[in-house]
This record gives C-alpha cells, sequence and structure tokens, in this order.
C-alpha cells in the first residue's frame, strides 16, 4: 500500500489475548515504524482501515476472525436525534475550546484519574506520562484536542485527527464524576459538529465488534459506513 512516492512495508504482531472478545487471540499488521509517516500516507491508510496508536499505524489482521470493522459517519447525512438533541441542550453550558496536540499536565491528570477509574483492572492501569504520550502524542499529524470545561474546569477532553476527508476520533478521556452529562457521547457529536463545519466528509470512530458491549455505543451514530471486504458498505 503506498501513495505517489512512498512505499511501506507491513509486518504482522504476534497473537496476544484480545482485549474484546474472551477465548481469541488478536493479531495486527502495523506499518514499519522505522519508516517515515506523514499525513498524506495516513490518509491513505484510513481509507483502507488503518488507525493509528502514538505513531504507530496499525490494523487488526486476525487469521480467523473478521469483527473488528473500521466505521466511520457520513457527517454531512446526519440528522441529530432527538436523544442527541437532548444531550447538546445538556450540556449548553459547557465550553468547548480547541487546542493543538501537545502535552499539558492538566490533560494528563485528568488522564490518569479517568484511567484508573475506569480502567484500574487493565493494561492501561496506572499510566505514566510516557504512555500518555505513546498513546495520544504524534509529531507528524495534525491532532487537536478538544477542552470540554464546566465553570472553567476541565471535566473532558476528546483527541482528533485532522484527515484530508474527516476526523479521526483517537479517544476521549473525562472526569467520572460528569458521567451523568454522558461527556463521551456529547465529544462524539461535538466532533460531527466539528467536522461539518469545516465541510468535511467523515468522523472516525475507530473499530466497532458487534458482540462487543465496549463498542456497542458506535453503532447509534447514523448513517454508518463500516470497511469490509476491502470497500465502505452502509450499515442498514
Amino acid at each position: 500500500m503506498m501513495n505517489d512516492q512512498v512505499k511501506l512495508n507491513f509486518f504482522a504482531s504476534t497473537p496476544e489475548p484480545c482485549s474484546y472478545l474472551t477465548n481469541r487471540n488478536a493479531v495486527s499488521a502495523f506499518a514499519n515504524p522505522h519508516m517515515d509517516m506523514d499525513m498524506d500516507t495516513y490518509n491513505n491508510l484510513i481509507q483502507h482501515g488503518f488507525r493509528r496508536s502514538g505513531s504507530y499505524i496499525y490494523r487488526p489482521h486476525c487469521p480467523n476472525c473478521q469483527e473488528c470493522v473500521s466505521v466511520r459517519v457520513p457527517v454531512k447525512l446526519h440528522p441529530f436525534s432527538k436523544n442527541e438533541q437532548r444531550i447538546l441542550r445538556r450540556n449548553s453550558d459547557i465550553e468547548v475550546s480547541t487546542v493543538s496536540g501537545k502535552f499539558r499536565e492538566e490533560h494528563f491528570d485528568l488522564y490518569q484519574l479517568y484511567v484508573n477509574q475506569r480502567h484500574f483492572d487493565g493494561s492501561m492501569a496506572n499510566p505514566g506520562k510516557s504512555d500518555y504520550h505513546r498513546f495520544l502524542i504524534c509529531d507528524w499529524t495534525e491532532t487537536l484536542f478538544f477542552e470540554f470545561r464546566y465553570n472553567r474546569k476541565l471535566i473532558a477532553v476528546a483527541v482528533s485527527d485532522v484527515m484530508s476527508t474527516g476526523l479521526s476520533a483517537v479517544y476521549t478521556f473525562f472526569d467520572p464524576e460528569f458521567e451523568a452529562r454522558s461527556p463521551g457521547h456529547h465529544a462524539i457529536l461535538h466532533q460531527i459538529r466539528e467536522a461539518q463545519s469545516r465541510d468535511l466528509e467523515y468522523l472516525y470512530l475507530g473499530y466497532w465488534i458487534k458482540d462487543c458491549k465496549k463498542m456497542s455505543y458506535k453503532n447509534r451514530y447514523r448513517p454508518l459506513e463500516g470497511y469490509i471486504n476491502d470497500q465502505w458498505i452502509r450499515f442498514q
């Protein structure tokens, strides 16, 4: 896979227990991390179901499983449902600002709080600054951090890459104290509106897995397209 100038090599990871489906092993295909990456190349790869984690570009490549489906929302066709309009009204007192994708101590403190309450028993628990940096910061992407504040208090951060065809939602973390406001849902709705305002076509949501409760929320955004059998297909 390549753009007009760059040819990439891909490798397969060693099998490891799947984080989403029990009694299964997961394998990823990833771009050679020692080769220079740029946004033109990544814009090509995301069209073929790839994602980034930090500066690493990967796609599920499990030999006996195709449950991970890359999904995206065609934002220009998205009708905000009554429930989504309620979420937006409920959070109308939240101030949202956009900052560049650099490390900030305030963001890291909120990330630690979120991970240690929501993922305390997993591999993400007790993250250090190096873990945070490897996961979210990348020096070759155009990355935005959307800050959500209530009475000036930072309560959520949504990390999003600006692609040629849309925004790519990388990760959202928030203060669990404000969970009743549905901050994760609100963050995605904000990114849909942000993509619309930039006249972009899509919001990429990463991977959806039909039988995984953690991923089920992505199916609420309609219309929704999935990358299946090397083509984007509109879900019914």
